[in-house]
Formats: structure tokens, sequence, C-alpha cells
């Protein structure tokens, strides 16, 4: 019996002591548990912060816009819709980051701009782009769906835009899908309307200061999307942008804005204007295969003009599809909007209606009606069809 006792004593002392050590891994579990999720708390409050996050609130409150519309990711969202940033998902890659193609779990196609390690530069960049985006409401301009600042890099998820950038297109990189002058056309109305609707907002005019055909995204309806407004600027009415640094790219920056660096709403004009060269011409910005006096495509497309050699250097496409009045009134307002002077530049409203009036011309029996009426007209009937919205 005593040995019972003794055995059914050890027992409960085993037992006790198994209770005893399951209670402790667990209380260690537990406690693991805690201080790892609040060091990830600590940790995402730290990104955050670092991020710019405190400085985007800031900005989103001054410009009296509503975050609520712009949705604050977490890193997991991300993480499940890029399949873990696969390298497969990759749609594009440069200065600012990577972006890959992701699906929400409402079943929405994203883009995902995954930041390079940023700088205080960069990180300025990336807080001006959501700041900028969450003014626009424009069906001519990329949405921004919200963003994710509680990781290391920052991120922005855009609406997904499937047909590539209108570079690849005039540039020879789609010979297979070839645009017509009809998209062409219609491509280069629906970006000027886009930055007219950005110049003519009511209190804050916005310039974006890095217009080309990179920067121009097509839907799958072949519709222009304009995109990357990471170094874009509110600037107030009949005011300039005096930077210490020029921002923009070669090829397609504003001789007057690299001299003297003062942005303009007409600097933006400039750039649209070489983008109108590459949709006459299907040539490079920046090519080496030009002469040396012509490795510029805005001076090669003047000097053309000026020369009466026009037609020698518009794409075949354009010359077979089009007619010659539209070409000469793109041509013309091409010629115009790269002009060395700034004041004699047209403005993205005059832009939007000339090309909107060559879109009218397109579809009138008599090719021979007189242009300028068809402008008076235009210029009559046109309204801005989107306001300036703060979220």
């Amino acid at each position: 019996m005593a040995t019972c006792g003794t055995d059914e004593a050890f027992d409960g002392i085993c037992i006790s002591s198994g209770f005893g050590l399951l209670v402790l891994l667990v209380g260690g579990w537990l406690s693991y548990k805690v201080v790892k999720k609040r060091r990830r708390i600590k940790q995402k409050k730290k990104f955050f912060k670092r991020n710019g996050g405190l400085l985007l609130q800031q900005q989103l409150s001054s410009h009296e816009a509503n975050v609520e519309n712009t949705k604050l990711f977490n890193s997991k969202d991300l993480e499940k819709a890029t399949d873990h940033f696969n390298v497969n998902r990759i749609l594009g890659q440069g200065g600012q980051g990577i972006v890959y193609k992701g699906m929400l779990t409402d079943g929405r196609i994203v883009a995902v701009k995954k930041s390079k390690v940023i700088d205080e530069g960069k990180l300025e960049e990336f807080i001006n782009e959501v700041v900028i985006l969450s003014q626009i409401n424009h069906r001519n301009v990329v949405k921004l769906i919200g963003c994710c600042l509680e990781t290391e890099v920052p991120m922005l998820v855009y609406e997904y835009i499937p047909n590539g950038t209108l570079s690849q297109y005039v540039n020879g990189q789609m010979e297979e899908f070839p645009l017509t002058w009809d998209m062409r056309l219609q491509i280069a109305t629906e970006v000027a309307g886009a930055l007219f609707y950005l110049h003519s907002a009511a209190s804050l005019p916005i310039y974006h200061r890095d217009i080309k055909s990179t920067n121009i995204l097509l839907d799958d309806k072949f519709r222009a999307k304009v995109a990357d407004f990471g170094i874009s600027r509110n600037i107030a009415v009949d005011q300039t942008h005096l930077t210490t640094l020029v921002h923009g790219t070669f090829g397609y920056l504003d001789p007057e804005y690299f001299q003297s660096s003062q942005f303009t709403e007409k600097s933006d004009v400039y750039s649209f204007g070489v983008v109108l060269a590459e949709l006459l011409t299907n040539e490079k910005a920046i090519s080496s295969t030009r002469t040396q006096e012509s490795k510029s495509l805005a001076t090669y497309f003047i000097k053309s003009m000026e020369e009466n050699n026009l037609f020698d250097i518009i794409d075949s496409r354009v010359l077979k599809e089009g007619k010659k009045e539209e070409i000469i009134a793109v041509a013309n307002l091409t010629n115009r909007c790269l002009n060395l002077n700034g004041k004699k530049r047209p403005t993205m409203k005059e832009v939007a209606i000339e090309l909107e009036a060559v879109q009218m011309l397109q579809k009138t029996p008599n090719l021979q009606q007189n242009y300028e009426e068809l402008q008076d007209v235009q210029a009559k009937m046109y309204e801005p069809q989107y306001e300036l919205v703060f979220f």
C-alpha cells in the first residue's frame, strides 16, 4: 500500500510539474507573442513616421483633402496581392522604384509601386505624388487607390492600366499593335484635356513637370492616362515655380526652364509638343541615329518644318491614314508648342480646343471648311468636363 501511495504521490508530483511546465511554456510563448507584436507595432510606427506619414497627414490636411478615400494598406495586403512581390509580377521599374501587378482581396487588379531605398529627396517626391493624386479626379489621369507606409520602403497602389506606355507604341516596341491615326489623335486630345484640367484648377493649378510618352499609359480601350506625379507641383495662380534643381527628362525639357529654372504652365506645353512630334513621326525624343544637330526630336521637327520637309519625317501609317489638312493642322500646333519663347506657345486650353477641332474636321464632309471657324465653334462649346475634387 505504501508503495502504491508513493507511486500516486509521485504521479501527482509529475502531473503538477508537467502542468506547471506547460503553464510556463504557454506563458512564455504568449509573452513572446505580446513582445513581438509590440515590437512590430513600434516598428510600423517608426516606418510610418520615417516614410513621411506625419508629413503626408499634414499635407493632406493643409490641402483640405480627406485621407479616408486614399486607403492605407497594410504590408500583408500587398504581399498577398503581389504573391510576395514575385519577380514575374514586375510591370516595370525606374528611378523611383519597381511596379508590380497585383490583385486585391476584392478582385481588383492594381499596380503596386514599391519605392527603392529612400533618401530625403525621394521621400518628398513620394509624399508629393500622394498629395497631388489625392486631389485629382479625371478619367485621363491614373487613379491612386491607396498607399502603405508601415514597411521599410513606402508603396503606392494605383489602378492597373493594361496596355503599357505610349512610348512602347510610338518607339517601335509594339510593332504588332500599331496605333492608327485616329487613335493617335484621340490619345493626344485626351492628354491635352487632362493637362488643361490640371492647369485650370480654380485655386491651385497643378504643373506635371515630367510629361513624356513613358508617363502616358493606355488602358484596355487605348484611352490615355497621365501618370507619375512624383515631381508635380501645386502652383498659386499666375505664379511660376522657381527651383534650385531642374527636374524633368532630357529631350522633353523646356529649354527656357532649363536656362532660368522657372517652371511655368508653358513648360508642360513644350513637353507635350515633343509627345505630339512622337505621335506624328514615330521618332524618339532623343536619338543617336539622327545627325548631331538633330538628336533632339524637337530640333529635328522644327528644322523639317522650316525647310518644308514635314512630310519626309511623318510616319508612313500617319501619311496613309491621315488627311493632309489634319496632319498639317497638328504639325502646326506641334511647332507652336515647341517655340523656344514660352510666351508664344499656346496654353493647354488652346491646345485641347485645337485638337478637338481637328477631330471635328475629320468628321466634316467638306474638308475645305474654314478651320478657324471650327475653332471658334469649339471654343464656344468647350467646357471642362471635370473640376478639381478634394476628397
